[in-house]
């Protein structure tokens, strides 16, 4: 039950772009310590306005902190040869290959897991599997995107999945509910994944293009809908994205689909609860047990 969790805190939409990084360490099935290092990003001093409204780093906070390979001599001896999870590990280990990549640093040996995935898995038919959710489920305090607690709060995570599934390590539980471990090596990588078949039945007509398939993203393979009206982009382009990333776009919400993106509804169409039909329709399925999410936008962008 030895494992290390992991959570990046990053200045842009650049994955090569950390601001912070923390680590919390479970030996024998306890947690024993949370280490976090503030970074300069390569793109210092510019922060992207969203990110700091979501983490509240500024470039004031990392002026006078090191730049990540400046960092890595310190990072790698704890990273390496271990087993890592992150909170959607698709995001976190972009962010280090991402930035291990721009440095021309080689890629440390490492195995990894998604509690995120094995949350979808452990508890089927919840309306969010974001961090935030799952911890007030689980009574466990909440990170509010700082790196540190973020990481201390997918450990704990991880500990209450294990008690679920009742097995004794993360490998065991990763097996027990048909997903993969990822591997990190010199070189390359292989994705962690739930190991599941999708017809791709429906697929919008929009294209994507296969050389941006991200098979670590959340929406790789999954189908995805939209509904209300995205503020930080059309809805074309938002299903542009989910298409390159190797997504489905439908137009509707049935027992197949995986995620519900809700941007601003039109009071004057929606009823008195607010709620689309899409909407009304996912709550419904979601009451009878199917493993649908509904997304907020800033938790669409947060994940592409």
């Amino acid at each position: 039950m030895d494992f290390i969790a992991l959570d990046f805190e990053t200045a842009t939409a650049d994955r090569d772009s950390p601001c912070e990084i923390g680590l919390t360490y479970v030996k024998e099935g306890q947690v024993v310590d949370t280490e976090s290092w503030l970074i300069k990003p390569r793109s210092f001093p510019y922060f992207a306005p969203f990110n700091v409204s979501i983490h509240g780093i500024t470039p004031q906070d990392v002026a006078d902190e090191p730049e990540f390979h400046d960092l890595w001599e310190v990072l790698r001896p704890r990273l390496e040869n271990n087993l890592i999870v992150a909170h959607n590990a698709g995001f976190d280990l972009n962010v280090l290959r991402g930035t291990l990549a721009s440095y021309s640093i080689p890629f440390p040996s490492l195995d990894y897991a998604c509690s995120y995935i094995l949350s979808r898995k452990a508890w089927p038919g919840l309306a969010s599997y974001n961090l935030k959710s799952l911890c007030s489920q689980h009574s466990i305090r909440p990170g509010h995107h700082r790196a540190a607690a973020d990481s201390r709060a997918c450990a704990e995570l991880t500990l209450k999945i294990l008690g679920q599934t009742q097995t004794s390590c993360v490998r065991e539980c990763s097996s027990k509910l048909r997903t993969s471990i990822g591997r990190l090596f010199d070189g390359g990588y292989t994705p962690s994944e739930t190991k599941r078949d999708y017809s791709g039945r429906g697929f919008n007509p929009i294209i994507g293009d296969a050389s941006k398939h991200n098979p670590e993203s959340i929406f790789f393979g999954r189908s995805v809908v939209f509904t209300g009206a995205l503020s930080s982009m059309k809805r074309a382009a938002a299903q542009q994205v989910i298409a390159d990333i190797g997504g489905a776009n439908h137009s509707g919400v049935r027992k197949d689909t995986d995620y519900l993106v809700v941007g601003q509804q039109d009071f004057r169409v929606v009823g008195e609860d607010g709620m689309s039909g899409k909407q009304e329709k996912a709550v419904s399925l979601i009451a009878r047990g199917a493993p649908l999410e509904i997304l907020s936008e800033r938790d669409f962008l947060c994940n592409i």
